[in-house]
């Protein structure tokens, strides 16, 4: 018997990856077809977003506004002068005089809407002693900036005014849309006025002791985007702003709120005149105090017959001698009675009613009218047998209508 042995096993000897292989190559595909989507979406997000902020920049807005494009702003104006000067904007009377105090001897404050400022910061920014132009000045500050100079006048239409005097600036740009306020000088206040209107002039320059020159501008419309390329408006306002450095000041609106309480906002005349109105009030409570008020209406206990409530009224007219209440009283029944019973309306007027009396009884309607109706002096008031001949009368009366 013969036997065989059995087979001997195979080695199965891995091999080995090269570098750079196809599985390699199998990851970094996998890595990219699982991340090409997010980044996708994440690309389309950034451009989008890049794409909507474009245009979307937010600039100041107002009138006379340095950085405001708009058409009432001056921010091409602004660029202009920062081509050959060094343009300070500033938001406060604080930090114009700091930016002053900074720049050197050419230095040019522009000052716009004063009337924000209080009157101590108009005194301090006019004691810097530097050259200054005012846009549209408040009375307050031409007073404070050009003492001798007021208002004298507004040019009524929109025509193109021509310079008509000897300021450098003035005659190279030629006719400017300076329409707005006019302005004038006292007899011996050292002035010039360009741009002459029937009522003053739409810009003065005044001339200070200490060597400072104030010049007042009537309107603010030639610094502004909108006006700015028309006529000679953009040489007048670079040569009369042309300095080594501008200070443009700009004040913005007050925003502290005041902890004064409204007594103290009430004027003292105010205060005083409220001591007799408080003792007229008191006075006036004291004697309506001591009156009786008005009759109170009282549900009564027991029923009462009704000739006791009228002996009982009538003794109470009695006692106070109200005749003319009592007169009253007969006559108001009378007519209650008698009205309907002639066909009339309860409102019928005394004409109507004293016809249809007399029309039915037969009586005179001239001696019909003080029986049934009050008149002056009433005769039926006089003594107490007056108003029993009355209640007589309109006792025989009503029989004869009935």
């Amino acid at each position: 018997m013969t036997t065989t042995a059995p087979p001997e096993p195979r080695s199965h000897i891995p091999a080995s990856p090269l570098p750079g292989s196809a599985s390699q190559g199998s990851a970094a595909g996998r890595l990219w077809r699982a991340g090409r989507l997010p980044l996708a979406v994440i690309t389309v997000l950034v451009v989008a977003a890049v794409l909507l902020s474009l245009g979307k920049e937010r600039f100041p807005t107002g009138h006379l506004e340095p950085d405001n494009p708009a058409p009432g702003g001056s921010r091409a104006l602004v660029q202009l002068l920062q081509e050959d000067s060094n343009v300070t904007v500033t938001r406060g009377s604080e930090a114009a005089v700091r930016a002053v105090e900074r720049a050197g001897d050419d230095t040019l404050l522009v000052l716009f809407l004063d009337h924000r400022l209080l009157p101590e910061e108009l005194d301090t920014l006019a004691g810097l002693e530097t050259d200054t132009v005012l846009v549209q000045p408040s009375l307050r500050s031409l007073h404070t900036f050009a003492p001798g100079a007021d208002v004298t006048g507004r040019a009524q239409d929109e025509r193109t005014l021509e310079p008509d005097c000897a300021l450098p600036a003035a005659t190279a740009a030629g006719g400017t849309g300076l329409v707005g306020e006019l302005y004038s000088a006292e007899p011996g206040v050292e002035a010039l006025g360009c741009y002459p209107a029937p009522g003053g002039s739409a810009m003065l320059q005044v001339a200070a002791p200490d060597g400072s020159t104030t010049t007042v501008l009537g309107t603010g419309g030639p610094l502004t985007n909108r006006e700015l390329d028309t006529a000679g408006n953009a040489s007048l306002m670079l040569n009369l702003l042309s300095a080594e450095d501008v200070v443009w000041l700009r004040p913005d609106p007050p925003t502290e709120v005041g902890s004064a309480t409204l007594w103290e906002l009430v004027p003292p005349g105010l205060r005083w005149s409220l001591v007799p109105l408080a003792l007229t009030l008191l006075l006036f409570a004291l004697w309506r105090g001591r009156r009786m008020g008005a009759l109170v209406p009282e549900s009564l206990p027991v029923v009462v017959r009704a000739t006791e409530t009228t002996e009982g009224r009538a003794g109470l007219y009695q006692a106070g001698k109200a005749r003319d209440r009592a007169v009253s009283a007969l006559r108001e029944g009378f007519l209650e009675r008698s009205v309907p019973r002639l066909g009339l309306h309860a409102d019928a007027g005394p004409n109507a009613v004293v016809a249809a009396v007399a029309a039915r009884t037969g009586e005179d309607p001239q001696a019909l009218r003080p029986l049934l109706y009050p008149v002056r002096p009433d005769p039926y008031t006089a003594d107490d047998a007056a108003m029993l001949r009355l209640a007589e009368e309109i006792d025989q009366l009503s029989g004869r209508l009935r």
